[in-house]
């Protein structure tokens, strides 16, 4: 149980036997101010307000039978009815003594769900762009944190394998085929691939006609079709697996459930759908009318499931999807991380899911968006050209400015030192850059900023945790098996482990809401309390007496454990040196 539930449980308990009628909350919150105390209890106003009693003389009373004698040193009334709570510095030394040799660090274990997580989800007929990075970090960074608690966690990647233009990519294929070429190779730039193939469609009829055919044929099951499509499909995976890697993202082959695995299904959500009576036809194509979503003029919200030629839309495969991840995979929370244009579609689709009864009626069906990247002149990032950057050079990019500043920052490094430091730094600042910040905002893109060692970056964070790693090295102690009792005797001390102790709301929190920038700000806090920590609180030298040294060692390997965990869940590695 942490801290902030244990108070929130014995304020309570005070407020119940002050005859406080039980669903009044305790609203246990952070002080904000260290002549606060450490936590406040605010609910006697609200209380006071219902109860048409004082808050000061309500709170008077909640401290009457208020016991946190093994918690706290006191407690006292203030402004018009706070309840501020001055922690023990023996109890948090207690509860930060238990965290030494867990290997979760003190997060509690919740009720476990099996949770769904729908994100990257790239489109297979280009190469991944900048356009695909939020989706697919904090995507992971909320899957990784969900495990991390314990969640039963099922990765979804729903990519885009179907549709019109892969009839005119295949019969592309189909040519360079025919000359000989190898897919591989005739695949090496999709992007230069789609844009030949485009050119190729419009310029001459007679390909554009095959192109055309080549569709109806694949979603047919045409056989010679469909192995011309897999070995398009097989090359371009290859290309978002390799980004994966070097982004430290966790998606795996097994966990792509790509448009087409819905295919089959499709005509039973239209058949299900006319059952119930929930479709009408409008100008030949097969629609639902939503009163649940009607506009201000009372207009429902259409949502077309299947075209006038027979053709199904994404509403009808979201549809498909939605009803294997409930029936199929048992889920109870599903989580799309999908941007926030396609905010309308996805209400739309979750609305018409629990009225058809595709989906369990206790599940949790969430869209969580997000912003878009920016170039400094505020305008969607693209290249000086105006193209859509590729992410894969993007990266590249990245890992090459790293290395440059490594180099420079200390230059006694070796070349494989500085391209392992450099791609981790590379790639972290360019993850964190995106993941502390708010996740519904957009945010500009800017590699001086991303790349500091000052401020809110990865690169602070990362250095940060490094010197907390030579702290053992010039003591010569071996960190992994470094203890010590911990002992609380100055405030610097006492801010940094109530800090510690915040890790474990703070990733329920995480979890809950699906902000990484609650974990950002929390880890960039924690950095900061260290810092503070290290200047005021010798540890190495030799006035320092051995159980003060030793509780000193053990607060700063709980923090680097913390702090490597931690950034672990964004997907940003550390390193001993850099």
């Amino acid at each position: 149980m942490s801290i902030k539930n244990l108070i929130e449980q014995r304020v309570r308990a005070a407020m119940s036997a002050a005859n406080i009628p039980d669903d009044c909350p305790a609203n246990i919150a952070l002080s904000t101010r260290p002549e606060f105390g450490n936590f406040q209890a605010n609910g006697a106003m609200a209380a006071a307000k219902r109860l048409k009693s004082r808050p000061r003389d309500l709170a008077a009373e909640i401290i009457k039978h208020l016991d946190l004698t093994d918690i706290a040193d006191h407690v006292e009334i203030a402004g018009p009815g706070f309840i501020n709570i001055h922690l023990s510095n023996q109890f948090i030394a207690t509860q930060l003594q238990k965290l030494i040799g867990d290997e979760k660090l003190g997060v509690p274990v919740p009720n476990q769900q099996r949770v769904v997580v729908d994100y990257s989800g790239p489109n297979l007929a280009k190469e991944m762009h900048v356009g695909h990075l939020r989706s697919t970090i904090i995507g992971d960074a909320v899957v990784r944190t969900l495990e991390f608690l314990g969640h039963d966690v099922v990765r979804q990647n729903h990519m885009g394998d179907w549709g019109t233009q892969f009839g005119m990519l295949i019969a592309e294929l189909e040519e360079h085929l025919g000359e000989g070429e190898r897919p591989e190779l005739a695949l090496g730039d999709l992007e230069i691939f789609y844009q030949q193939a485009k050119q190729h469609f419009d310029q001459d009829e007679k390909f554009a006609q095959k192109a055309r055919q080549y569709v109806v044929k694949l979603q047919s099951g045409d056989h010679h079709c469909r192995q011309l499509w897999q070995r398009f499909i097989d090359t371009s995976i290859t290309h978002s697996e390799a980004i994966y890697l070097n982004l430290n993202v966790t998606l795996k082959h097994s966990d792509i459930k790509a448009e087409s695995a819905y295919n089959e299904e499709l005509a039973g959500i239209i058949e299900s759908l006319e059952q119930q009576r929930l479709l009408v036809e409008d100008q030949g194509a097969k629609v639902v009318f939503l009163e649940e979503l009607a506009d201000k003029e009372g207009k429902p919200s259409p949502v077309i499931v299947q075209k006038s030629d027979g053709g199904f839309l994404y509403a009808t495969t979201d549809l498909a999807a939605l009803r294997h991840r409930s029936m199929t995979l048992q889920a109870d929370r599903i989580l799309y991380f999908i941007d926030a244009r396609q905010s309308l579609h996805m209400k739309q689709v979750f609305t018409l899911a629990k009225k058809a009864g595709f989906v369990n009626t206790e599940i949790a069906l969430e869209h969580l968006p997000f912003g878009t990247m920016m170039g400094k002149d505020g305008k969607p990032f693209k290249t000086r050209t105006g193209g859509t950057v590729k992410l894969t050079e993007l990266l590249q990019e990245g890992i090459e400015r790293a290395c440059t500043l490594v180099r420079e920052k200390n230059p006694e490094l070796g070349i494989d030192e500085v391209a392992a430091i450099g791609r981790k730094v590379g790639i972290g600042a360019i993850k964190y850059a995106d993941l502390s910040k708010t996740r519904t905002n957009d945010y500009i893109f800017d590699w001086d900023s991303m790349l500091s060692f000052e401020g809110n970056t990865a690169p602070y964070l990362q250095y940060a945790y490094t010197r907390i790693r030579s702290i053992f090295r010039r003591a010569d102690i071996n960190f992994d098996c470094s203890t010590g009792n911990i002992i609380l005797t100055t405030q610097q001390e006492k801010d940094l482990a109530l800090k510690l102790l915040q890790f474990g709301t703070t990733l329920e929190q995480l979890a809950l809401d699906g902000y990484p920038h609650i974990l950002c700000n929390y880890l960039y806090e924690l950095a900061s309390s260290f810092m503070t920590f290290y200047e005021h609180c010798p540890i190495l030298r030799q006035d320092v007496v051995e159980d003060t040294r030793s509780s000193r060692l053990a607060i700063s390997q709980l923090t680097a454990r913390v702090m490597a965990k931690g950034l672990n869940l964004l997907g940003i590695e550390v390193m001993e040196q850099m």
